[in-house]
């Protein structure tokens, strides 16, 4: 047992960016982290996950999930295959779809260093991926999944409750007691009107909180989604082009089949081929149908949804799709083009001005799709550049996120904490919000530093 007097937590990732979310509370004797996540973006922020931990993970007792997003429990195959031999403790629906999310993250790792590899475009005579796809699978064995609102007595007088948080199928917030202390991290908040998710539940008050920030600058628009993507389609396709959606795989991906299924069976699109190139957004889909409790889709809609498109699985019938001519809509992963099959479809139409290619969610500093977002016309994979003469969209009413009203609404539900701290966003977007809530909410406030310490019995 690690000997831990004060009560601390530390911010190992999430802390100045809006990836790679990690925290660890060390208190009574136990090292606890909160989330797991990849570091995604910016080539100095993606290298942090190829560095060592910043504490050994034989040394840390426990690991629990808000959610399965990748930057938020990706790098837990790299944490165990290191050293960490504890439990992970997530929400039945996060158990889920990690099964889905680890293993494809590891089986892209091996592949993309296959591929560079072979190609020689990397600098490293011999490229690793991070971690395997068996790794991965060793990774799913330590999950222990829990129902919302039960009590998980982890030991040492602390304790931890999943709180729905509704963003993702199985998100949570984490309420920790920790003696007398109670710690609240809020992980990822949804979006009050999401199309597939409950909003999230309301904050209850703490003496500690850790809040994410990635909407913190701005405010959803109040538009409807649908009447947002159907101008887009119908443009697209009037010009006999093919629409690329890079969407993530898990809930993302079901949002706009959804809607792409509503339009047509009104008629406000033409019908026209709508291919899932996802094999794992296939079996997310799956697994929406199996927790309605989480969501407020009907049965007939998430089967519309789920049959609206043809599923791609193989690798030959992924690069068949790119010999076709449209109007068609193809759904591929990844939401922000770090990775995965979307690539070869932007290096296949991303050339053709008649095509369209729609950002459908937040995309991180750094990435391809922030990149593409701010107006560039080439794009940077597999080692060379590709023009982009495709029609670049950013939709703006397509968000799991909470904005900035919602979380300040959220954070008024309960009493104020001692001292909140806003992590999970970009500089700008935690400063806004952290300027809110100290001047309309009248609260102490900190946005923390990468790798900063603070006491949770006296936070400053």
């Amino acid at each position: 047992m690690t000997q831990i007097t004060r009560p601390k937590l530390r911010f190992l990732g999430a802390a100045g960016t809006v990836t790679g979310s990690r925290y660890l509370i060390e208190a009574m004797g136990r090292r606890i982290l909160v989330d797991c996540g990849l570091f995604q973006g910016f080539k100095n922020l993606r290298e942090r996950n190829r560095k060592t931990f910043p504490v050994r993970p034989n040394t840390i007792d426990t690991v629990l999930l808000t959610h399965a997003h990748l930057d938020h429990s990706g790098y837990l195959p790299a944490l165990i295959r290191a050293g960490f031999g504890g439990r992970v403790h997530c929400t039945e629906g996060t158990a889920d779809l990690c099964g889905l999310i680890l293993p494809d993250s590891g089986h892209i790792q091996e592949e993309e260093a296959h591929f560079a590899a072979r190609r020689g475009f990397s600098k490293h005579k011999n490229p690793k991926p991070l971690y395997t796809l068996k790794d991965a699978e060793a990774a799913l064995e330590r999950l222990r999944p829990h129902g919302f609102d039960q009590r998980i007595d982890l030991g040492d007088g602390v304790a931890a409750r999943f709180i729905p948080a509704g963003h993702l199928l199985g998100a949570a917030q984490i309420r920790f007691e920790i003696g007398d202390r109670v710690v609240h991290f809020s992980g990822d908040l949804g979006h009050d009107p999401d199309p597939l998710m409950r909003p999230p539940k309301p904050f209850g008050g703490a003496d500690v909180l850790v809040c994410e920030s990635t909407y913190g600058n701005r405010s959803h628009p109040d538009t409807d989604p649908e009447a947002e993507l159907a101008p887009v389609l119908k443009r697209t396709f009037a010009r006999g082009g093919t629409v690329l959606i890079p969407s993530f795989a898990v809930g993302r991906a079901q949002g706009v089949m959804l809607h792409i299924a509503r339009l047509m069976a009104r008629g406000d699109i033409p019908y026209v081929p709508v291919f899932l190139n996802s094999p794992m957004a296939v079996d997310a889909t799956d697994i929406y149908h199996r927790h309605h409790a989480e969501h407020h889709v009907s049965r007939e809609d998430c089967v519309a949804m789920f049959e609206i498109a043809k599923r791609v699985n193989t690798v030959e019938q992924s690069k068949d799709l790119n010999t076709r001519q449209g109007p068609m809509i193809i759904v591929s992963a990844s939401g922000m083009l770090t990775g995965g099959r979307i690539l070869h479809h932007l290096a296949s139409f991303g050339g053709d001005r008649r095509n369209t290619i729609l950002l459908s969610g937040f995309q991180a500093g750094g990435t391809r799709g922030a990149v593409l977002a701010d107006g560039a016309r080439t794009l940077r994979m597999f080692g060379r550049e590709f023009p982009i003469e495709a029609e670049v969209v950013q939709l703006q009413s397509f968000s799991g996120h909470a904005d900035a009203d919602e979380i300040l609404r959220w954070m008024s539900a309960g009493p104020a904490p001692t001292m909140t701290y806003l992590t999970h966003g970009e500089p700008s977007a935690a400063d806004t919000l952290r300027f809110r809530v100290k001047h309309e909410l009248g609260r102490s406030v900190r946005v923390p530093e990468h790798l900063e310490s603070v006491y949770l019995d006296r936070p400053r």
